[in-house]
């Protein structure tokens, strides 16, 4: 586990098990947001956001979730071996994207862009939230089963997933650990 990919549908949880993941194997966690995003919420350039992610998939470690872009997400998925995908009830999202919402009034969502506004994107996450259960979501459970083959792959379908996945991955030998300078 050198670089791993968390993806799935808006309001998954994708950046709290992406911090948390960190937190266990010290792996680098990079929040695509935060790369796609300015402070105050204008999205770069698409060249200059697909030229910055180009490099992330060239270091050696990390851990990166969201989406970024439709072309982006399939070149992440390919470069990583371990896939962690969040493909819960289209209702969790719905009710997560709230929730998220509402505890920003007290402290920010983990991988949020700096003063990006809160409202604006839980609307627009609502609306995302179908059309990737639609659209994205057929197509990711599809590439996550042809993936098991080649790299690890983890589908949690249910937040005891997820707590069975942190506790895993906590049990198993360091072999993620963080590479260091000769």
């Amino acid at each position: 586990m050198q670089k791993v990919a968390v993806f799935g549908n808006a309001g998954a949880g994708k950046s709290t098990l992406s911090q948390k993941l960190a937190d266990i194997t010290g792996l680098p966690w990079v929040p695509l947001d935060a790369i796609k995003y300015q402070p105050g919420g204008a999205a770069l350039p698409p060249h200059e956001f697909k030229a910055a992610h180009d490099e992330l998939l060239q270091q050696d470690q990390w851990i990166i979730d969201g989406f970024g872009s439709l072309d982006t997400v399939w070149q992440r998925l390919a470069a990583a071996d371990t896939l962690v995908y969040l493909d819960l009830p289209v209702g969790r999202h719905y009710w997560w994207v709230t929730k998220r919402f509402l505890q920003s009034a007290w402290s920010p969502p983990a991988g949020w862009p700096e003063h990006s506004p809160l409202l604006k994107g839980t609307l627009n996450a609502y609306y995302t939230v179908w059309l990737c259960h639609t659209k994205l979501t057929p197509r990711y459970r599809d590439y996550v089963e042809q993936a098991k083959g080649g790299k690890s792959v983890y589908h949690l379908r249910s937040p005891q997933a997820i707590q069975q996945f942190y506790e895993e991955i906590a049990e198993q030998p360091a072999s993620y650990a963080p590479k260091q300078e000769p």
